[in-house]
């Protein structure tokens, strides 16, 4: 086999292992689940490893570098750089390996599958992909189904597909419906493959209906307008165009009004007399008092939901994970430098858009009256992603892996574009370019995939340990071995000292002990992460539980500090003063804990009765002694 089979099969298997990507991610759940992010970023090794054999394989290998590269570049950079700075380093490490693996991702597909038969082959399984997950989700709403394969999704009387949240869905279908109306109305593409895709169309507008996400209506409705407007003034596409929205005004004036799901969950939006939009704006607030920070440079990647306790709104009890906006979360984690690389990265790329467009918009005169392969991809690209960044306002889709790498893979495609107006962006590799740009792939798979080895081996020990009783040895055992594998991880040191403080509370005669070495995991755990309020809690609760409630309040003190409005802190505070015997004391805590939290507040609601029945026994005996 001669060099050039070799190179065609490595071409060809990178095809083949991103569109392993784009279809396994969402049929995933979305690839949040670490062992489906593991098979996603194993994947993406593989295309780094065969981009590597191809710089090689090639006589006179070429990559292509439009100008957004050098945003993404510098955005990887100065990732790498707040990696180094961060104050949790085992959040940001996670962060920082994610931004890796998406560049390399963007300029490996970039650089590898810029022909017209790869990006039809991307566009068309994208559209089918969409269809078959829009069809699952239209047969939840339905039938009324919570199931997502073997999972159980909170979001009741709505369509997930394959995902567990909705807004996560209508991500995904925003991105993909501009790629099938594109290739109906704009492409050569056979009739046959039209009708099909036309058919898929109308079934992602469906799932994206019954999503009932209202961020991706708002971005797919700007999105659809966006493409009637380039369409109707074009003489060549005016006819098909007016004709489909035609049919979707029709369409919505029948079917709107008598669809009261939408009806009433477009007025959610001002329930209770306030703008609200399931509690997103009250994340909101936090979000920029963290970055008021450090406003420059962030609080560090992915801290925002380790920071986020101490500005809680009192109306917000759940940890949020993200701010539900891409562009503040961004500037919360990477500040004001982080949002401007981003941003560039947008605007060059839209710079590549505007260069491109008259190159592949064609004309009547042209052979298949004006239609356009190249047309359809540049359009059906950017509306997908005008979609997205336009949801991003309202959501942290790119935060979900599989939404991000469909994001990354029509940037890089629209940037591909740009050799049809000019060829100035091609660089040849020359040795030393070989060189230099194979020592960079080696670099990213040995720090990749000692991030994929060992983030696999610490799953595996804590699937174990979750399995296990709590307070077992079992348990103990599993997360101390989690622990070698990343020492760096604070979640599981805490969760060590939990599983030693619930053997202490087991009663047995060596309880002292174990909670002393609870307290001895505690204590790693606010080391490595002092804004973790319940590692405080933890200590107090221990201190209590051996006698020396007399150095316990410091410890509840500070807790109260980083969680001013928790209700699971106050409630703690309250189980304190009950061990110290302040009971009035405790009945305020659990109230205001109650105030927090009315419902599924277990501490509160156990302990409040109980401190109410003394005081007023209490009360009763200081009466009959008065008498």
């Amino acid at each position: 086999m001669n060099r050039e089979t070799l190179d065609q099969w490595c071409e060809r298997g990178i095809l083949y292992l991103l569109l392993a990507v784009l279809i396994y991610g969402p049929l995933a759940t979305g690839a949040v689940r670490t062992p489906d992010f593991l098979v996603i970023q194993g994947l993406i090794l593989g295309i780094m490893l065969l981009w590597g054999l191809r710089v090689w394989l090639k006589p006179k290998p070429q990559i292509l570098w439009p100008p957004v590269c050098w945003a993404v570049l510098a955005f990887t950079v100065y990732a790498v750089v707040r990696y180094f700075t961060s104050e949790l380093e085992y959040p940001a490490r996670k962060e920082c390996g994610e931004v890796l693996l998406y560049a390399f991702l963007f300029l490996a597909i970039l650089s590898n599958l810029h022909r017209q038969e790869h990006i039809q082959w991307i566009m068309v399984v994208l559209v089918f992909l969409g269809m078959g997950i829009a069809g699952y989700a239209i047969y939840q709403f339905a039938t009324g189904s919570d199931q997502v394969w073997m999972f159980t999704t909170p979001y009741k009387k709505r369509g997930t597909g394959t995902y567990i949240s909705p807004n996560n869905l209508a991500g995904f279908l925003e991105m993909v419906l501009p790629l099938a109306l594109a290739t109906v109305l704009v492409s050569r593409a056979k009739p046959v493959l039209k009708v099909f895709v036309g058919y898929a169309a109308l079934v992602i507008l469906g799932g994206l209906a019954v999503s009932l996400s209202r961020g991706g209506w708002l971005a797919t409705g700007i999105a659809m307008l966006a493409l009637f407007a380039v369409l109707l003034r074009h003489r060549s596409y005016r006819l098909s165009a007016a004709a489909l929205l035609v049919l979707f005004l029709i369409g919505g004036a029948v079917l709107i009004p008598k669809a009261g799901f939408l009806k009433k969950r477009v007025q959610e939006i001002t329930a209770h007399d306030r703008l609200n939009d399931s509690a997103r704006f009250d994340l909101w607030e936090p979000a920029y008092r963290l970055w008021q920070e450090s406003p420059w440079w962030g609080i560090g990647p992915n801290h925002y939901d380790y920071r986020f306790r101490v500005y809680r709104p009192q109306l917000e009890q759940q940890q949020p994970d993200r701010v539900h906006n891409d562009y503040l979360n961004t500037l919360t984690d990477w500040g004001v430098a982080g949002l401007a690389l981003v941003l560039s990265a947008v605007a060059l790329l839209g710079w590549g858009v505007m260069k491109t467009w008259s190159s592949v918009r064609g004309n009547s005169a042209d052979l298949g009256g004006g239609k356009s392969n190249k047309f359809a991809v540049v359009l059906g690209a950017s509306l997908g992603l005008v979609a997205i960044l336009i949801h991003s306002f309202l959501d942290f889709n790119m935060h979900i892996p599989a939404n991000a790498t469909v994001a990354i893979t029509l940037m890089a495609i629209l940037a591909s574009t740009v050799r049809f107006a000019t060829s100035d962006y091609w660089l040849s590799l020359r040795p030393g370019s070989k060189i230099t740009l194979t020592c960079v792939l080696l670099l990213g798979l040995t720090v990749l995939g000692w991030h994929e080895v060992q983030a696999a081996r610490e799953y595996q020990r804590l699937a174990k340990a979750e399995r296990a009783p709590a307070g077992s040895a079992a348990k103990i055992a599993a997360l101390e071995s989690a622990f070698e594998v990343e020492p760096k991880n604070f979640a599981t040191a805490y969760a060590l000292g939990e599983a030693w403080r619930a053997r202490s509370w087991q009663g047995n005669t060596d309880y002292e002990d174990d909670a002393r070495k609870a307290m001895e995991w505690f204590e790693r755990s606010m080391k490595m992460n002092p804004y973790n309020g319940y590692g405080f809690l933890r200590y107090g609760m221990c201190l209590d539980w051996i006698g020396r409630s007399d150095e316990s309040w410091p410890y509840y003190d500070r807790a109260v500090e980083l969680d001013p409005n928790g209700y699971y802190t106050a409630a703690h505070v309250g189980w304190h003063y009950v061990q110290t015997g302040n009971l009035a004391a405790a009945r305020t805590w659990f109230e205001r804990s109650k105030r927090l939290q009315w419902n599924d507040n277990q501490i509160a609601d156990s302990y409040l009765p109980i401190v109410n029945q003394r005081l007023l026994q209490q009360a009763g005996a200081v009466g009959g002694v008065a008498k």
